[in-house]
């Protein structure tokens, strides 16, 4: 039977553990993975648990390439779900948008005529199936006046998403000094698209695009391999090799795989593959948690009661290697103790999820029930016993982390 369990310990008292970040696995703990690939950076991410089957450097800052062109379609997409904009909207093709991105640019290229309106849904076809530069900056244009006021909004908007490391510079993924991602970024971001525009995620598992008379085939080599894929870019600048950003499904589980790095078009196609059958086929899914279950407890200071009931809103699932023992371990992370008032369903906890030495899967916990203020009694003696206890947390700060 695998070992599951949480630390509780961990748990009650309530380290300042928010910030605390996993380090990437090294050569040793990639071996203990059971796949090796040679792309230099790589994640796969199971797309609904988000647990994490395979890292190789994956908060490593390199350069995205194209793949940039996936966080300006989330623009786009955020700005046509908003409301503010539509498929009918027409942004022009201005002669910045033509010199550095059009068919002269030496670049891939929609091949849009120059100071002619485009409409988006054709501009977004041009940017995602032809990942045309002119596109790109044409959408830029049209959102923000310019380029760098659109990677100013990249960049607020990464935020928002969570995209924790990377930095936007511009809308096409031409090579600057200052635009850097991560490999697990990237696969966040693919996920984000995925659950949260799925009607428009549609478009990065289109075959072709014609525009301007030219018809020109989707660049990701996984569409064609009857796989299973869907989506979503591929990206090549001499200082990053060749990346890819990839999901496929088989058997109503979705896999995102994302490689950078690779010397080779035919190598970045060989790896992500790969990775894509190799985590099919040697993982099976374990439920931890149903929707709703209670996980575990968070301490509370000031309230009408001491520790508050913590629960996920959906299933909490892993990916485990099939026919082994793997050892399950997980903890609940929050700064602690809670503040009273806490109203139910509120965020208040992480639950991080480990297997064996690698982080599979972190998400939210809320609150299962509300917190009032307690009495003024009841305040009074959890001052005291955060008083005399405080000391007795921070002394067991380091014994309690390797838990």
């Amino acid at each position: 039977m695998r070992q599951f369990q949480i630390a509780r310990f961990a748990a009650v008292i309530g380290l300042a553990w928010g910030g605390l970040a996993l380090a990437s696995v090294g050569a040793q703990g990639v071996q203990a993975q059971g796949f090796q690939t040679t792309a230099p950076t790589a994640i796969l991410i199971d797309a609904e648990s988000h647990a994490v089957l395979f890292e190789k450097n994956a908060d490593e800052l390199t350069a995205p390439a194209s793949m940039a062109k996936v966080m300006t379609a989330e623009i786009v997409f955020n700005e046509i779900k908003s409301g503010r904009l539509s498929f009918d909207s027409e942004f022009m093709i201005s002669e910045n948008a033509w010199r550095k991105g059009g068919a002269g640019s030496g670049g891939s290229s929609m091949f849009a005529k120059v100071h002619t309106p485009v409409r988006l849904e054709d501009l977004l076809r041009g940017l995602i199936v032809q990942s045309g530069n002119d596109a790109a900056i044409a959408i830029a244009e049209g959102i923000a006046g310019t380029e760098d006021n659109f990677a100013r909004m990249m960049n607020e908007r990464a935020k928002q998403i969570g995209l924790a490391k990377s930095t936007f510079r511009n809308a096409t993924g031409y090579g600057h000094p200052e635009q850097k991602v991560t490999v697990r970024d990237l696969a966040k971001l693919a996920i984000h698209i995925i659950e949260t525009y799925p009607d428009l995620y549609k478009i990065f598992g289109e075959r072709e695009f014609t525009w301007n008379k030219i018809r020109q085939q989707n660049r990701n080599p996984l569409l064609a391999m009857e796989i299973g894929a869907d989506g979503l870019k591929t990206g090549n600048i001499e200082e990053a090799g060749y990346g890819l950003i990839g999901s496929a499904v088989q058997n109503d589980q979705r896999l995102v795989v994302v490689v950078n790095g690779l010397k080779t078009a035919k190598d970045r196609a060989a790896e992500a593959r790969k990775l894509l059958d190799w985590g099919f086929r040697a993982f099976e899914s374990q439920q931890l948690f149903a929707a709703g279950q209670v996980v575990g407890e968070a301490q509370v200071f000031g309230g009408n009661m001491r520790s508050l009931p913590l629960v996920s809103k959906r299933p909490v699932r892993v990916l485990v290697p099939r026919g082994e023992g793997e050892r399950v371990t997980a903890r609940i992370v929050y700064a602690g103790p809670l503040k009273a008032p806490i109203q139910k369903g509120a965020e208040v906890a992480r639950l991080q999820v480990y297997r064996a030495d690698m982080q599979a899967l972190e998400m939210p916990l809320y609150a299962n029930e509300d917190v009032q203020k307690g009495t003024l009694s009841q305040r009074a003696l959890d001052g005291f016993v955060e008083f005399s206890t405080g000391w007795v947390r921070r002394a067991f700060t380091s014994l309690v982390e390797r838990i």
